[in-house]
């Protein structure tokens, strides 16, 4: 009868090592938000909105917009570039953006944003939802992207 118990006490433990053995690292801590600064600090007063949130193993970047004078090229240019930046700071990449969204001032824009952006996001890029925002972008940006991804 001891030996019997002892027997099922070992299998039990066995069983519970392999059970959590089987579960992923990251599913063992519990997610949590976490903003990431640009400028590496926190600021003094609270934002209007968080640029770079990340929670778990996502980031979300929030809208970036091109705020000079130039063309459609000059500003998805401009605005990837700074997204592949904070992508960066986050621990990610332009390789694992799973979702992008576009807003465009013009949907005239259209075909000329496409060119700066083709390749961008390297050979499988992410999901995309394109559209020209009625009203404009803030800022006189004629372009603004947000993007969703994973480290």
């Amino acid at each position: 009868m001891a030996s019997r118990r002892r027997f099922l006490t070992k299998a039990a433990a066995s069983g519970a090592v392999a059970a959590a053995a089987a579960r992923p690292a990251n599913a063992q801590a519990k997610a949590e938000k976490r903003v990431i600064f640009p400028s590496g600090k926190k600021p003094e007063k609270p934002p209007l909105f968080s640029g770079i949130v990340a929670f778990g193993n996502l980031v979300f970047i929030a809208g970036i917009g091109a705020h000079f004078e130039g063309d459609i090229k000059a500003h998805t240019k401009h605005v990837l570039d700074q997204i592949e930046e904070r992508l960066k700071q986050a621990g990610s990449s332009m390789e694992k953006v799973l979702k992008c969204n576009v807003y465009l001032n013009d949907l005239k824009d259209y075909r000329a944003m496409n060119e700066v952006f083709l390749g961008r996001f390297g050979a499988e890029p992410p999901v995309r939802t394109t559209i020209a925002a009625p009203g404009g972008i803030p800022g006189n940006s004629l372009v603004e992207i947000d993007v969703i991804a994973y480290t």
